[in-house]
């Protein structure tokens, strides 16, 4: 019996990657059947997964996954609590399977994909027992266009970017660019019309305490506060930005050049805009001695 207990329990670790006596007690309890103890491992780790719902999963990765069959790409965001977790082969397959259900099935929104996943999440809540989260994917679909991707970091920020015309090698090198410098918008005109008027007024207010503008004509004033305007979004649009590889050259340059032209791009950098949580190591300790 104790030889058929141990072979049992490597099955199912195997099977569950749950700790060694946490199978032990699984089949224990479940009359030594297989099933019903990953079923029983299954519900513990969703029972902890619930007392995880307040902590912050703010690691993770961030990746761009295409698929073979059919050409498109998903780029996606899945988050851990841990660097340690993140850097894991397991959690990077985890995120690929999310990724691969979302290329098969297409869903309409993160709650949707989130649903298609519950068993993924489940398990992965077994076997490496932290709080895991789908935070964001966009689809891109291959229509006859050129899709490159880069991962940096082996996953810290993944960029996908759409292009009509080009190849797989200038695809890429325009996705390295977008990973370096991140653009919000792809041009000048991309820039929506209430971000522009917030800057406008921004601009205009320091130009009142600027005593080299104050005697400035209104249309002259006026040129050059678009100029500023103008300046200012060049940093944070793709086709005005110095081009990565060749910075005597904008992007839209060496696009005209190669006679390129961007679709859409997507960049995901793990983590941005999730307040990372703060451990105070001495209270915990203290805590702890109470």
């Amino acid at each position: 019996m104790a030889d058929s207990l141990i072979d049992l329990i490597k099955v199912l670790r195997d099977r569950t990657g749950a700790g060694l006596m946490d199978c032990k007690g699984a089949l224990l309890a479940n009359d030594c059947d297989l099933d019903k103890a990953s079923d029983w491992l299954r519900e513990k780790g969703l029972a902890k997964a619930a007392k995880k719902a307040d902590r912050i999963a703010a690691e993770g990765l961030a990746l761009a996954v295409k698929c073979p069959k059919c050409g498109k790409t998903v780029v996606l965001e899945v988050n851990c609590e841990t660097d340690f977790v993140a850097k894991g082969d397991a959690f990077r397959a985890f995120v690929e399977a999310i990724a691969n259900v979302i290329l098969k099935n297409e869903p309409k929104d993160v709650e949707a994909a989130k649903e298609l996943c519950t068993e993924l999440f489940a398990d992965a809540t077994v076997k490496m027992g932290e709080k895991f989260d789908l935070r964001r994917f966009t689809i891109i679909p291959q229509e006859n266009n050129v899709i490159g991707t880069y991962i940096h970091m082996g996953g810290k920020i993944a960029v996908a970017v759409s292009l009509d015309g080009g190849d797989d090698e200038l695809a890429k090198k325009i996705a390295m660019h977008i990973a370096a410098n991140n653009p919000q918008y792809l041009t000048i005109n991309d820039v929506p019309s209430d971000v522009r008027a917030h800057e406008l007024s921004v601009q205009v207010e320091a130009a009142k305490n600027d005593p080299k503008l104050a005697s400035k004509p209104a249309p002259v004033l006026e040129k050059i506060l678009e100029g500023k305007i103008n300046k200012y979004f060049a940093e944070m649009t793709l086709e005005a930005q110095p081009f990565l590889m060749d910075d005597s050259k904008t992007v839209s340059q060496f696009l005209s050049e190669n006679k390129v032209k961007v679709l859409s791009f997507v960049r995901y950098a793990v983590g941005e805009g999730i307040e990372k949580r703060k451990d105070d190591f001495a209270s915990e300790v203290m805590s702890q001695a109470k």
